[in-house]
């Protein structure tokens, strides 16, 4: 059953339930003077939060991650309600968001201490906060995506404004009040529910010293110069098509098993998903037929029930642009070895799809595919798995399939990605940076470098001579 309402409308965004079609909540736009009021919160929070201590900050840090795992059922069961995504998953999806939390409260400290220089004792380098930095987040992950983005612009004295996907508005609205109630200050972490129009306006405004963006690379170039314009610094995630590349010596158990999760969790809605699968000829029909095989076994159905794996996508016209680029790649030749599509009836379902003898000329390689569907190219070498690899207007993350750790060093250092991970699906994980070249995006979330993207990295010099 489709909605009988779109996803915006003049004056409010609607939560849809996608796996009946029915509308939940709507949600008004701010607009003009509600606007002022917010940057202004924003920046009376601002100022009463980076005047802090560090180790004030991190025991927010702490508490939120006690009021996270407090509300972890709840909190789950909006997110499988608003966007669909299966129940188990979205458990696991607070619960990172408190790991989160712990990590950075335990190592915090460490990046923003004031760092030596060579120079000796009588210069070093301080971590200052910015201001307000605007978060527009996209809904794949309504608490993840906006906690690994403003964990570390909070922790380093930022305020952070929020806008979020119009359709998960019930799940931003869940995570300002778990703020609230783990001690940040009034102000500090604000939501900005607005149309292109406010946020454009906000960009403009003084009090916003800096934006985030992870959504499409429309949206992201977009907010990107409007920020330039305004002489801002951006950090943009802009999505990829990942490839998964299975080499001749690796364990195909192992990799299958990987693929499946590295392509349909989530239903297939995972920036960092293995979109592009790429294998080596000579192992290529083993790792198929055990990849369809457990494609097949897959569950889906009710995202609320625990045995569900994969549930209905999050939004009905994406799931039909999905579906065009599936009929593109077969009129192109793609052989279909998993014919799923999508499925009549109640909810936005969209049964798993593989796609086999995909070349760089089709759809499903050139574009990125947000869903449950799987593009399988066969490769001689990873001399030309390295090169389709490469293919690609992205680069956000890949996987690599080999026992050869030495071979796969030199393929990091040729790959044009933001991550390599060997004998594993990418991840987004606080220890280490995630974020991507070309279209990919630009900048970097998590670990140190997400800490200080949105600093003042000020020189103290004393007594030069």
């Amino acid at each position: 059953m489709r909605p009988s309402v779109t996803y915006t409308a003049a004056d409010a965004s609607f939560s849809i339930n996608p796996a009946t079609g029915e509308e939940i909540a709507r949600h008004a736009y701010l607009r003009g003077d509600a606007i002022d009021h917010l940057l202004q919160a924003s920046q009376s929070g601002f100022v009463v939060w980076s005047a802090m201590p560090i180790a004030q900050r991190l025991g927010v840090l702490q508490s939120m991650a006690t009021v996270l795992r407090s509300r972890l059922e709840p909190m789950a069961q909006t997110v499988t309600q608003e966007m669909g995504k299966p129940i188990v998953q979205a458990r696991a999806e607070v619960e990172k968001c408190a790991s989160l939390c712990d990590w950075y409260a335990q190592n915090g400290e460490a990046m923003l201490a004031d760092e030596p220089t060579s120079i000796g004792t009588n210069a070093y380098v301080s971590y200052l906060p910015l201001g307000s930095v605007l978060g527009v987040m996209p809904w794949n992950f309504p608490y993840w995506q906006v906690m690994r983005s403003a964990v570390g612009v909070l922790l380093s004295g930022n305020a952070y404004v929020l806008k979020h996907a119009p359709n998960v508005m019930l799940c931003a609205h869940l995570l300002a009040d778990a703020w609230r109630v783990a001690g940040l200050p009034d102000g500090a972490f604000t939501l900005l529910h607005a149309d292109n129009e406010g946020i454009s306006r906000a960009i403009a405004d003084r009090r916003i010293a800096g934006v985030m963006v992870t959504g499409s690379v429309r949206a992201g170039s977009a907010i990107a110069a409007q920020a330039g314009g305004a002489l801002k610094k951006s950090v943009l995630e802009m999505g990829g098509s990942d490839p998964l590349i299975v080499l001749a010596d690796a364990d195909i158990e192992r990799a299958a098993d990987a693929a499946i999760t590295g392509r349909f969790q989530n239903t297939g809605q995972v920036c960092i998903a293995a979109k592009r699968i790429l294998l080596h000829a000579s192992i290529a029909d083993e790792f198929l037929d055990r990849f369809v095989t457990k494609t097949k076994a897959l569950v889906m159905g009710d995202p609320t029930r625990d045995e569900t794996y994969l549930g209905p996508m999050a939004r009905f016209d994406l799931r039909d642009a999905m579906a065009e680029q599936v009929r593109q790649s077969q009129a192109e030749g793609a052989k279909t070895l998993l014919a799923g599509g999508i499925v009549e009836g109640r909810g936005n379902f969209y049964a798993p799809t593989i796609l086999a003898d995909v070349t760089r000329s089709m759809t499903c390689f050139r574009e990125e595919v947000f869903g449950p569907v799987a593009s399988l190219i066969s490769v001689r070498d990873a001399s030309e798995a390295l090169a389709l690899a490469n293919d690609s207007e992205f680069g956000l993350c890949a996987s690599l399939w080999t026992e050869d750790r030495t071979a796969a060093k030199q393929f990091a250092r040729q790959l044009q990605a933001g991550g390599l991970f060997l004998n594993s699906i990418p991840v987004s994980d606080p220890r280490v940076p995630i974020g991507g070249v070309k279209h990919s995006g630009y900048g970097r979330e998590l670990s140190h470098f997400g800490v200080r993207e949105f600093t003042n990295a000020q020189t103290v010099w004393f007594d030069r001579t």
